[in-house]
């Protein structure tokens, strides 16, 4: 079974957080979904065929889910999908593979990226604090969108940008 309904996945589906900066325009969202419609109709391990979904939270995030019930993903697979990201990267001159990054929610709503050592510079500065939502791009499993992916910033990695310099 290839490409599925996000939602038809387990809980415990394997899941890919990867943060566009900037975030894309409606031709670049239509485009990077299509690209990844397309590769997750024919993903496979092996020859086995990998049931897959995607999610597009935010404008910003792009969430890739495999079913590993059905078949487990291989090293190699999952180098294709950084492949055909890594491409659009090139294409349109924007980031989706760089984790290295912060992402909040700031006061107003819209989510904004800072580098790490910007975002302890805010932390100082006081302009975000324990309570600003944070998102955890190192989530691995679906039902942790849920419950992990946007969260206090105390509650996250992120709590160690107000530690430092103290």
């Amino acid at each position: 079974m290839p490409r599925t309904d996000f939602d038809a996945l387990p809980d415990d589906a394997r899941i890919w957080v990867f943060t566009a900066d900037p975030a894309l325009d409606s031709a670049q969202e239509s485009e990077l979904l299509d690209r990844v419609d397309r590769f997750l109709d024919g993903w496979n391990a092996h020859g086995h065929p990998l049931t897959g979904a995607r999610r597009w939270l935010e404008d910003r995030f792009l969430v890739v889910a495999v079913d590993e019930r059905t078949a487990p993903p291989s090293g190699c697979s999952i180098d294709a999908l950084h492949r055909i990201l890594l491409e659009f990267e090139e294409r349109e001159g924007l980031r989706l593979t760089d984790h290295a990054d912060v992402y909040y929610r700031a006061e107003e709503g819209d989510v904004h990226r800072a580098t790490r050592p910007e975002f302890a510079r805010l932390a100082r500065e006081q302009a975000v604090d324990l309570e600003t939502p944070v998102f955890d791009a190192t989530i691995t499993r679906k039902a942790d969108l849920e419950s992990r992916f946007e969260v206090p910033a105390g509650a996250a990695w992120h709590r160690r940008a107000f530690w430092r310099g103290r």
